[in-house]
């Protein structure tokens, strides 16, 4: 800003000494006379108006002098007070690098201090030591060795003392614990006993019906027979056909089959496998709904589909008499009750007294006894461990766990009711299975139906692998199969059937 107005007093100056030199070119061309007087009052004003610009630039270079000046004087006076600050810090770095390196040398010498002491601690430690390993006769291990077995000793007998008081008690506080939480879980349960005859009776509308079931020279009554595997028994009593079958699967499709061809009115072989295949249609579809019905009578929950499925297979199955499925129900309820009585795990409890026999809807078909079975099925469909252990352990003499130990508590309380079981039936039904069973090992065999009480086996062989010469052998064999694995009264009946069919469609 400083330079600015001296420039620009310069410039004034140069400009009115211009104009000067100017005028007065002027004056003395157009005449000095006139001229004159008009140069010299140019002259004057420029000159007071140098004299002007030459103050008013002075003063202005004096203010910025004076305020340079000033704020030199402050930052001189600013620098000043940093160095003194920072004079002060140095000082006090130094005095406490100085207080540091006193402690250090103080600490220093007193760990040097300790070393000794520890050293002499030691050496003492060590006479001491040495003193009484000398006035005991014992080193310092024989003495620890001898303390522990001293302490081993006597928190053996002190476990032994309590576990003698605690078996005691338990024990006086055991029986009457399971006597109250047993009755309380049968009484809680209130269910009827089920049990199931080996035949079953068909109304018919008339006696004319029973002539149309029989056939022309009883071939009706021999696809019936043959299709389903029961043994029909039309005798004198009026409007009235029997089905025997040990099997009650069986003989339920044997009588859907003739419900729904006396409600039809066409019987002929033809009709005959349509309606048997209809009945055991709607047989699987009742067995899906007697397991569903299961699971959730007990609030089972997660079961796989497949498990449902032969859950329902036991509504057909008997043991002693006694209905395996509604048996297996009961026996669910008694476990998860017992063991909401006990505080153990009652989803667990009531799973495995829902599953425990279901083993015996594959017995048929799998080697083996119906706990391994049952428990080699739940493995397979992803039951957990502890409900597949107490289904493999619930006949067993030792459990390794107490949900195993209340099912099988359980199935002796559900089977052992007045009326529960039937011990004929079971061994009827046992003598009817081995019967089939010897059937069913030979190869070529397609259905094996024992049939009149066992008096009789009829053998369906499969025509493309079994032809008639082997078919007569194959009798032969079985008859000698028998007689030599089992045992029975009076006479058994091996028929083999063999029976060719060819079907074509015209379109």
């Amino acid at each position: 800003m400083d330079v600015l107005s001296i420039v620009a007093v310069l410039v004034a100056l140069g400009l009115g000494t211009a104009g000067g030199f100017f005028v007065r070119a002027l004056m003395l061309k157009r005449g000095e006379s006139a001229a004159h007087d008009k140069a010299t009052a140019i002259v004057t004003e420029a000159e007071e108006t140098k004299k002007r610009l030459v103050l008013e630039g002075q003063e202005e270079a004096l203010k910025l002098r004076t305020t340079a000046e000033q704020e030199l004087r402050d930052r001189r006076n600013e620098v000043q007070r940093q160095e003194r600050r920072i004079s002060h810090r140095d000082e006090q770095l130094l005095r406490r690098n100085e207080a540091l390196d006193r402690r250090e040398k103080g600490l220093d010498e007193e760990e040097e201090a300790l070393k000794v002491k520890v050293a002499q601690l030691d050496e003492f430690k060590a006479k001491q030591q040495a003193q009484l390993e000398a006035i005991s006769g014992l080193s310092m291990n024989d003495a620890k060795d001898l303390l522990i077995r001293k302490a081993e000793e006597d928190v053996q007998y002190e476990l032994a003392r309590r576990y003698r008081d605690m078996e005691e008690r338990a024990k006086g506080e055991a029986d009457q614990k399971a006597r109250r939480i047993v009755t309380l879980a049968i009484h809680r349960l209130a269910s009827d006993v089920v049990s199931e005859n080996t035949t079953s009776v068909v109304p018919l509308p008339n006696d004319e019906m029973k002539g149309r079931l029989i056939g022309r020279e009883g071939r009706n009554i021999r696809a019936i027979e043959a299709a389903t595997g029961v043994d029909l028994i039309i005798d004198d009593t009026p409007e009235a056909v029997t089905v025997s079958c040990f099997d009650p699967i069986r003989r339920e499709v044997a009588k859907l089959t003739l419900t729904y061809l006396i409600q039809d009115g066409r019987i002929h072989p033809a009709r005959i496998e349509d309606m048997v295949n209809k009945a055991q249609k709607e047989i699987e579809d009742t067995i899906w709904k007697e397991g569903e019905r299961a699971v959730f009578e007990t609030g089972v929950r997660g079961m796989n589909p497949e498990i449902i499925k032969l859950l329902g297979r036991l509504k057909y199955r008997y043991s002693y008499g006694e209905n395996i499925l509604q048996h297996s129900i009961e026996v669910s309820l008694l476990s998860g009750m017992m063991a909401a009585e006990l505080g153990v795990n009652i989803d667990v409890a009531k799973a495995g007294g829902l599953l425990h026999d279901i083993g015996k809807a594959l017995t048929h078909e799998v080697e083996g006894t119906h706990a391994e079975i049952g428990a080699d099925v739940a493995r397979k469909y992803g039951i957990p461990e502890p409900i597949w252990r107490a289904i493999m352990e619930h006949h067993d003499e030792e459990m390794g766990s107490v949900e195993a130990f209340l099912v099988a508590a359980a199935d002796a309380v559900s089977a052992a009711r007045p009326g529960a079981r039937r011990d004929t039936l079971e061994h009827y039904v046992k003598r009817l299975e081995a019967l089939e069973a010897v059937a069913n090992a030979f190869p070529g065999i397609e259905k094996t139906f024992a049939i009149q009480a066992g008096r009789e086996i009829r053998i369906m062989v499969k025509p493309e692998e079994v032809d008639d010469v082997a078919a007569a052998t194959l009798a032969r064999d079985v008859v000698k199969k028998i007689e030599e694995t089992l045992t029975y009264p009076g006479q058994i009946k091996v028929m083999v059937i063999r029976e060719m069919r060819n079907v074509e469609y015209a379109k």
